[in-house]
């Protein structure tokens, strides 16, 4: 860890630590502060990993704006202090002073709007509302907006992130996350209400929900990274025959998805497009090995059987049923703009958006790897080509959508693929996707 995120993370700390120490400290009931602290540890220790471990997501948001209710500011924050040491996941010591630090800290500043806008401490009755509502909401948007500076200045001291504007914001995926955070804190009062009828029982009564919710989000979550391990072994079998192509699928399926967010898709139809990405040369498990590895001028026929690829991939594929509008893309990807693709030679906004989007991103990948018979070109000379073929091969939209993507975010190339064997042998294969190599014209390989 960086130094400077170390001492951030030390800042933290001991700002919350100051907080809980200068108080004020009267009208926190000890028996209550306690079962606070068990909230807290077993919201925290709920938490769900997403994107790979390398983020989570906890409802801890609605034990800290319970606490925030029941206990006030200052008893919020010595509840989240006091529950970090006793949270079961597996954390090293500085991530777990830091989320300690953090939920005092949001704790603390959400109690002090809580009680700024007339909100009183403990467990509210029917007589409170509805006007409750009005201080609790102003500490749920307080919660949020010092909860994500506090994360985004940790980020920043990390490197993860630049002090720099966004050029273009994606409001969906940003309102997505504010809602589930806003149900979670919602989630608080009514922990708040429930305490206040039935007690110390009441824990148990919130947390059952909690555990069941956890354990769906699991379900879906492993659900999801058994759909992307099936993918994956269908990319494996595809490219042991064609290795030429060695990560290409997963290169095509980054570059569609980049095109996608560019576009400003929705996160569901972002992950689908990828799906098609990896998948769009499945059909070549069809064609026969010796036709894709030979070493000579492919006849009509075998230049025939590859053009089916597509169709194979999709007849492959289609029973799939997650891949959903994938199957377009994959069924496509080879049409052109100006009805000369295959197979089926559709033409403009008749191919399926998914099929233009991939044709982009599986050109772009080919003219940047190293193949049998040229080098890769560079980044630019890929874009002059698919500024070239805009219109006539592939769709300007898409094309722009990529470059501009690959500008802001760059592109790793991949390294190059060496065939089995001495090779030394000469091989001429036919580059369906480098739009700077005509239909049927075959190259031969350099020595």
């Amino acid at each position: 860890m960086p130094g400077a995120a170390r001492v951030y993370v030390g800042l933290v700390v001991l700002s919350a630590v100051a907080a809980i120490a200068l108080g004020p400290h009267a009208g926190i009931e000890p028996a209550t502060l306690v079962l606070v602290v068990v909230l807290y540890v077993v919201t925290e220790s709920i938490s769900t990993a997403m994107y790979n471990g390398k983020a989570g997501i906890s409802p801890s948001a609605a034990a800290s704006l319970a606490a925030v209710v029941l206990v006030g500011p200052v008893g919020a924050a010595a509840g989240a202090l006091c529950a970090a040491p006793f949270v079961l996941r597996r954390q090293n010591l500085v991530k777990r002073m830091f989320n300690g630090g953090q939920l005092a800290l949001v704790g603390y500043a959400a109690g002090h709007a809580f009680l700024a806008l007339g909100g009183q401490v403990g467990p509210p009755d029917r007589a409170d509302f509805p006007w409750v509502l009005v201080p609790f909401c102003a500490a749920l948007g307080v919660y949020g907006i010092v909860n994500a500076l506090l994360v985004g200045l940790l980020m920043w001291c990390l490197g993860e992130v630049r002090l720099q504007p966004p050029r273009r914001v994606r409001w969906r995926t940003l309102a997505t996350l504010e809602l589930a955070s806003l149900g979670y804190g919602m989630l608080g009062l009514f922990i708040a209400v429930v305490w206040g009828v039935i007690g110390a029982p009441a824990i148990l009564l919130v947390l059952l929900p909690l555990f069941i919710a956890r354990w769906a989000f699991d379900q879906c979550i492993a659900e999801q990274r058994a759909h992307e391990a099936t993918l994956a072994t269908l990319c494996q079998a595809v490219e042991t025959k064609d290795y030429y192509t060695r990560g290409h699928c997963m290169r095509v399926s980054k570059g569609a998805g980049m095109i996608a967010q560019q576009l400003g898709m929705p996160a569901e139809r972002v992950q689908t497009i990828r799906y098609a990405g990896m998948l769009h040369d499945v059909g070549k498990l069809g064609v026969p090995t010796k036709v894709l590895q030979k070493p000579d001028k492919l006849t009509e026929e075998e230049f025939a059987a590859i053009q089916l690829h597509p169709m194979r991939g999709y007849e492959i594929v289609r029973e799939i049923g997650f891949l959903d509008e994938a199957l377009g893309g994959i069924m496509h990807h080879h049409e052109r703009m100006d009805g000369s693709g295959y197979p089926m030679g559709l033409a403009g906004t008749d191919i399926p958006e998914f099929g233009r989007i991939i044709s982009v991103a599986d050109a772009f990948d080919c003219m940047t790897s190293t193949r049998s018979y040229r080098k890769a070109r560079s980044i630019e000379e890929a874009f002059a080509e698919l500024r070239r073929g805009a219109g006539t091969q592939f769709d300007p939209t898409m094309v722009a959508a990529l470059i501009t993507a690959v500008d802001r975010d760059g592109w790793e190339l991949p390294d190059a693929v060496e065939p089995p064997g001495d090779g030394s042998a000469v091989v001429a294969q036919q580059d369906h996707d480098d739009p700077s190599v005509p239909l049927r014209v075959v190259r031969e390989a350099e020595r």
